[in-house]
């Protein structure tokens, strides 16, 4: 398997206001290419795009292929079922809304030491290797967002897993939160192939810094700045796969012309990486993805991750010389359709549910002072 995969998590969309509107026809040419070119991963999941994606999945991919031509990846997720039955139903709408008979890896999603008792309750792993024994899964995993120590035991405990999807990203390398070195490792001493998450960061890792940029540059002009981030995670030995949630053809096509034939980093080019981390690390404000998990629960339907981009926009402005920049009229665009970032009550849902564990709440305090006045 070529180590590109397609996550059809921030697909093109025709309305920006609204995740679930994908531009079906972009799609379809994205997957068409993605194919041609000899890469067959997809990665899709419950909630992405909105509740779109499996949908997605099926229109641009599973309706135009061959069922064995290429690889479908899903995923369980705690916060949307409270009893066997809908645990169930939940995987049964997964194999209708995507047409595919059966998936060749699915995960339970998002594990964490909040969400691991639920799966342990409903006894989800046995479950999901019952789904692989009458033969609707593959190969059973999950994906992980916590500590290397949990992971550790949660491998121990639950041997029978095939592979796990971690974080993975020349940032987080070292992160105290995320522990992407770490957890790698632990994955590593229990056997397990790595699938690769966030290889971008939610894009934070395609627009850097000019410092981290010429860093890169200087050293090979040709070369993208995302296709740093990329080839670091599927440099790594034991990964499979390197998941990017392409959200344009000119995305995949850049992905592409250096993942067709992939040549693994260097120690130097490596430690460029790091020295570009260091840099990032010293500008970057709110360290958020972008995944959007933490607004489907919003009660105030505010747009979390739109808002936290706009001031790391502006957080990189030279405030003091322009006074004003084009990020606070995007930010009241926004808030006609959404909630302000005053609106939050603090109900602690978006805390409770993000993979980065990012104080959100004080964050969006941030954000009002700076965009609310």
């Amino acid at each position: 398997m070529k180590k590109l995969g397609f996550g059809l998590m921030r697909m093109p969309v025709l309305d920006k206001t609204n995740a679930a509107d994908v531009d079906i026809e972009q799609v379809k040419k994205m997957v068409d290419l993605f194919m041609e070119k000899g890469f067959t991963y997809f990665d899709t999941a419950l909630m992405y795009n909105a509740f779109a994606s499996e949908g997605v999945a099926k229109t641009a991919l599973v309706d135009r292929y061959p069922r064995d031509s290429f690889t479908l990846a899903t995923k369980l997720h705690a916060g949307f079922f409270n009893s066997l039955e809908e645990r169930d139903k939940i995987f049964q709408s997964q194999l209708e809304k995507t047409g595919a008979g059966y998936f060749d890896y699915y995960l339970l999603h998002g594990i964490e030491s909040s969400m691991l008792p639920k799966y342990e309750k409903f006894d989800c792993f046995n479950w999901l290797l019952e789904k692989k024994a009458q033969g609707l899964v593959k190969h059973a995993g999950f994906s992980y967002h916590d500590s290397a120590k949990l992971l550790d035991e949660i491998l121990t405990k639950h041997p029978e897993m095939e592979f796990v999807q971690l974080q993975i990203n020349y940032l987080d390398w070292e992160s105290e939160w995320v522990q992407s070195r770490a957890c790698y490792e632990v994955a590593v001493k229990h056997g397990k192939p790595v699938i690769v998450m966030e290889p971008v960061k939610g894009g934070t890792l395609a627009r850097v810094p000019e410092a981290a940029e010429k860093l890169f540059k200087d050293h090979d002009a040709d070369m993208s700045v995302p296709s740093w981030a990329i080839r670091f995670a599927a440099s790594l030995d034991h990964v499979m796969v390197v998941l990017s949630g392409m959200s344009n053809i000119g995305q995949m096509e850049d992905n592409i012309s250096y993942m067709e034939n992939f040549r693994p980093l260097t120690d130097e080019e490596i430690s460029l990486c790091y020295k570009a981390a260091d840099i990032i690390n010293g500008q970057i404000a709110i360290p958020c993805t972008g995944c959007s998990y933490c607004t489907e629960g919003c009660p105030k339907k505010i747009a979390i991750p739109q808002y936290f981009s706009l001031y790391n926009e502006d957080m990189r402005e030279h405030l003091e010389e322009k006074g004003w920049t084009v990020n606070f009229t995007n930010y009241d665009i926004l808030a006609e359709k959404f909630g302000r970032a005053n609106d939050c009550i603090g109900c602690g849902q978006c805390e409770r549910v993000c993979p980065q564990h990012l104080p959100i709440i004080q964050n969006l305090k941030e954000v009002s002072a700076h965009f609310d006045h």
